[in-house]
């Protein structure tokens, strides 16, 4: 068996005062930011508070959303990026940034070229929620998007030597003559400054700040969340620090399906309902289209009062969604050889599941008709053993942040570029409107890391610092 490949950060004592470039955030944005900049000529550095690499995107699981893509024709499937941008346009309830969405969807399939250019091959679909056919790009042993992603790319930075420590925390963002010229950072309780050309953030969003959270959605108290602990928001307390304008910060997503019985929440990917999983509630019925977008299949659970529902899937759904294995080996799904012996562990009517599930297998083939589910339905539950996963709702994603435009320049409250300052992924605001679409999270961070590193790229080469 090969050995799981172990990244490591770069010795503290090798940390310059002065680079090309530097990026705040180790998520999939930040490394992806980090070697397009590189492979440019940049010297670029990156800055992570916490221990741990890799952030929120360590925890998604479903894919990445691109449209015509030869993936996509492989599997005979015909896309375009006008259904691609009017799908999530919907979906993000007619509120997106036009001019970000219209980058976003014609820059998703040259993504896809990109990484496979650097061996991070997705070369198997799924659907998620909001989507209208199979976009949704993974690695054919589809494993969990996120940690695959992460371990990809950081293979890349280690490769390239692109510096990368962990455990410095930044506290602002400095400037001279009106340009961003470096960052003060806390290390080993002392302050220092670190000069650079440009500054590109990618620190995330800010689901794991109960306080910012309650300030901007005061509804959504108490809520668990799905976000790692340092998704605190801190790149957009730096940027509003120098005058960014902030947009759609009362925008939070609450992922519908959540197994939140334990003390740390799991999120369970949409890919599961993607794969052909339906959702019952305690009387065994299905109450939703289970891929509806993430605010209405929210809204249908919540409306149940039921402190929950149940993922059911089957063995044939298991085999497509890897993740259900550490999903099983960490103790959240039930199993029962039989739909009897199931909906008795879980304590549900056994005969109104058993309706239920012959009810939904028979929709497979013949059309959805009571919720009108078109997608994810390529399989029905038939397979034994049968699998639940208990579920609720939980803050997962944060839609607004810094504003920025299609070069991901922030803007401040004109609407004018805050010279030498970038960022992208989570912690801008504006592209996903009111809701996101599952799968677009982790397109965003390869799309805008990617343009992030080319225009910080190019705005040291037009200022003559390189």
């Amino acid at each position: 068996m090969a050995e799981k490949y172990k990244f490591q950060p770069t010795n503290i004592n090798e940390l310059k005062d002065a680079y090309d470039l530097i990026i705040v955030g180790s998520g999939g944005t930040g490394l992806t930011s980090a070697l397009q900049a590189h492979e440019l000529g940049l010297k670029p550095v990156i800055l992570e508070k916490m221990p741990s690499i890799g952030g929120n995107t360590t925890r998604a699981s479903s894919g990445m959303n691109a449209s015509e893509t030869t993936v996509q024709l492989d599997h005979k499937i015909v896309d375009n990026m006008d259904d691609f941008y009017n799908d999530t346009f919907k979906g993000g309830g007619k509120k997106n940034n036009p001019e970000l969405l219209k980058y976003f969807t014609t820059h998703s399939a040259l993504a896809i070229d990109w990484l496979k250019e650097h061996g991070i091959v997705l070369d198997d679909l799924t659907t998620t929620g909001g989507m209208s056919v199979m976009r949704t790009h993974r690695p054919s042993s589809m494993a969990p998007i996120g940690g695959f992603l992460v371990t990809e790319l950081l293979k890349q930075i280690d490769k390239e030597n692109i510096p990368l420590f962990t455990d410095v925390y930044v506290n602002k963002i400095l400037e001279e003559n009106n340009k961003v010229c470096g960052v003060e950072i806390d290390l080993d309780a002392k302050t220092t400054t670190i000069k650079a050309d440009a500054v590109i953030l990618a620190t995330g969003g800010f689901g794991a700040n109960p306080d910012l959270l309650t300030k901007y959605r005061p509804d959504l108290k108490g809520y668990k969340t799905t976000n790692q602990s340092g998704a605190t928001g801190d790149g957009i307390k730096l940027a509003e620090n120098i005058g960014a304008k902030l947009v759609d910060m009362d925008q939070v997503q609450v992922h519908p399906t959540v197994q939140q019985d334990t003390d740390h929440p799991f999120l369970i990917g949409e890919a599961v309902r993607g794969e052909g999983a339906i959702l019952v509630n305690k009387s065994g019925k299905r109450f939703v289209n289970e891929l509806d977008t993430r605010k209405n299949v929210t809204a249908a659970i919540d409306d149940l009062n039921e402190k929950g529902a149940y993922l059911i899937l089957d063995q044939g759904i298991r085999d497509r969604v890897k993740a259900i294995e550490f999903y099983d080996h960490v103790g959240l799904v039930t199993t029962g050889q039989t739909l009897d012996e199931l909906a008795e562990k879980i304590d549900i009517d056994a005969s109104a599941l058993k309706e239920t599930v012959a009810t939904w297998n028979s929709e497979v083939k013949d059309g959805d008709k009571e919720f009108g589910r078109t997608t994810g339905m390529d399989r029905d539950v038939s397979i034994a053993p049968f699998f639940s996963i208990h579920i609720a709702p939980a803050v997962h994603y944060t839609m607004g942040g810094v504003a920025i435009n299609d070069k991901t320049q922030v803007l401040d409250e004109k609407d004018q570029a805050i010279e030498g300052l970038f960022a992208a992924g989570e912690i801008a605001g504006g592209l996903h409107g009111n809701n996101r679409i599952g799968g677009n999270s982790i397109a965003e961070t390869v799309i805008f890391g990617r343009q992030a590193g080319e225009q910080a790229f190019k705005y040291v080469a037009e200022s003559g610092n390189n």
